[in-house]
């Protein structure tokens, strides 16, 4: 008896220790915060839409501190984002931030708005994606991104307070009135602007502007609005607002042409003066006319990266990843950008500058790179490889390189002679950016083989489709980067005695790391449609790069 004692009281402790265990590894995952009661109070005076920028306040507000944390407008900040467009040099700042949308309502949760930097009479000259929420107190809280560039700051507003309408006792919840173009906030008192753009486009063809209690409509480059105030029409002839040209507009009756002052170059508009800048694959050059700037130190977002005078124009050169640039993806494009500004100095220079034409100088910078890109390769790059060179719509290029390894170590690329892989070999390949930029990453939506080097070859085999591994001897690498993509699949060949070699094509796609919606954050997606992913190449402009190829010895 004693001895079966003994034997539950060990088995009751080996019990309770297994016990005790399992309560030690569980994982318990923290609650997730509300918002609502855990966000950064934004009360800087500055920030109110009524603050305007003036010459002695210094150097302008730029939130490049506000990164990613949930915040509420506070003091004498104001009691929320204004919802229609405020001017250039409000907000403490040279481009203030807007909240291009309505605010919701406490049932909606967590919504996605736009928000929009004003800046040298456009309104939404730069833009991102903020979040939105509605708290019970009446009050809202904001996810707000870091700004592109510099000098951007988010703005708060004071709302007007509701009217109460006077029911002389016939009613026991009497009325609060909004005036129009606002309606009455979550909290029954304030009234918000109301942006009624967000209904059929304010009735605009063309541009919906969001005004304080109002809107107007707007036409594009060339283009002025009719009578009706809400329909773009082509403009005939200089007489009409200068041709829409920004500088100088030359021509009789209704042909012309725009034309710019010396040292300035037409953009791709026809209509737009703009500094002649060129975009690299890894850099951003840009030439501003010294009759533009004399007396002015010129410098970018980092102040350290100033311009360099060759007698005729103020160069500056400058790496994406430095200066201060900002990469992004917005819709089908990376963008790289920037701000040139311009200073009095406070001494004449060494270059015989002695006057100032100008007090301040603005130049935003902007280089854009299709997100999409279609590279070829042999199973070996030949001696003549070059790297993948793909025109932007305006002037970028973004390189990629489609490159075949001698190991899996993914670090000595086949350079010198052309090998020869035996069918039982491993192949060894990878996408490779020549530029490693942060805050990218990439989606190899589909590689496949070819006997030839063409791409529209009829016959072929799928080593990737729709981001999916569609041959099962494909195994992929961890990288070293969101850029990087390595791949291994054993050594294969067409059948038939005369394909003997072998041509790999690719499809990548670029996408910001951090959106979560993004194609490349979907990953392998097997129902994505074919249509959809025709529409997504429309827009861009691919060059093919093609090598190769390399002899597959069967030891017949």
């Amino acid at each position: 008896m004693l001895g079966s004692f003994s034997l539950i009281k060990n088995m009751f402790q080996v019990l309770l220790w297994a016990s005790c265990l399992f309560i030690i590894i569980t994982p318990v995952l923290p609650m997730a915060l509300d918002p609502c009661s855990a966000y950064i109070s934004l009360n800087e005076p500055w920030r109110n839409t009524d603050h305007q920028l003036k010459e002695d306040d210094g150097q302008p507000a730029c939130d490049s501190h506000v990164d990613g944390e949930w915040y509420r407008f506070t003091g004498m900040a104001g009691d929320a984002m204004p919802t229609f467009c405020i001017h250039e040099n409000h907000c403490g700042t040279h481009a203030p931030i807007w909240l291009n949308g309505n605010h919701p309502q406490e049932v909606d949760g967590i919504v996605q708005r736009q928000a929009c930097a004003s800046f040298n009479g456009n309104c939404c000259l730069w833009n991102n994606t903020v979040e939105v929420k509605a708290c019970p107190g009446g009050y809202y809280v904001y996810h707000l991104t870091k700004p592109s560039v510099c000098f951007h700051a988010y703005c708060g507003h004071f709302y007007d307070i509701c009217d109460v309408v006077d029911c002389h006792g016939t009613c026991s919840n009497p009325e609060c009135m909004c005036s129009e173009g606002t309606i009455l906030g979550p909290d029954q008192q304030t009234c918000l602007d109301e942006n009624e753009c967000e209904k059929n486009n304010g009735g605009c063809s063309e541009i919906c502007v969001n005004l304080k209690n109002s809107y107007r409509c707007e036409c594009g480059v060339g283009r002025v609005l009719g009578s009706d105030g809400k329909t773009c029409e082509d403009i005939q002839g200089c007489q009409n607002k200068n041709g829409g040209c920004s500088h100088s507009c030359r021509g009789y009756g209704t042909t012309y042409q725009c034309e710019c002052p010396r040292g300035l170059v037409l953009s791709e508009d026809n209509h737009t003066c703009q500094v002649p800048m060129r975009c690299q694959s890894n850099a951003i050059e840009v030439n501003i006319p010294k009759d533009l700037v004399g007396g002015l130190e010129i410098f970018l977002t980092n102040t350290s990266c100033r311009g360099v005078s060759n007698g005729t124009h103020i160069n500056i050169y400058f790496s994406l990843k430095t200066c201060g640039t900002v990469v992004d993806v917005v819709n089908d494009k990376i963008i790289a950008s920037n701000l040139v500004t311009g200073l009095p100095k406070q001494m004449p220079g060494s270059n015989g500058d002695i006057i100032i034409r100008t007090s301040k100088l603005l130049i935003p910078v902007t280089c854009e790179f299709p997100r999409l890109y279609t590279i070829s390769e042999g199973y070996v790059p030949n001696l003549r490889n070059s790297p993948l060179e793909i025109i932007g719509r305006s002037q970028g290029i973004f390189p990629f390189t489609l490159e075949i390894f001698k190991d899996n170590e993914f670090e000595e690329p086949y350079r010198e002679t052309l090998p020869t892989l035996k069918l039982r070999d491993l192949l060894y390949f990878g996408i490779e950016p020549l530029v490693h930029v942060n805050g990218l990453e990439t989606l190899v939506e589909s590689c496949f083989a070819t006997p030839t080097d063409k791409i529209d070859e009829i016959l072929k085999h799928y080593l990737i489709r729709d981001g999916c591994v569609s041959d099962d001897s494909v195994k992929q690498y961890t990288s070293r980067d969101h850029l990087t993509k390595h791949f291994q699949v054993p050594v294969f060949k067409f059948v038939g005695k005369d394909h003997q070699v072998v041509f790999l094509h690719c499809r990548v796609l670029v996408c910001g790391v951090l959106d979560e919606q993004s194609r490349c954050a979907q990953g392998c997606n097997r129902r994505m449609r074919r249509e959809a992913r025709k529409d997504q190449g429309t827009h861009l402009q691919n060059r093919l790069l093609t090598s190769g190829p390399i002899i597959i010895d069967r030891e017949d």
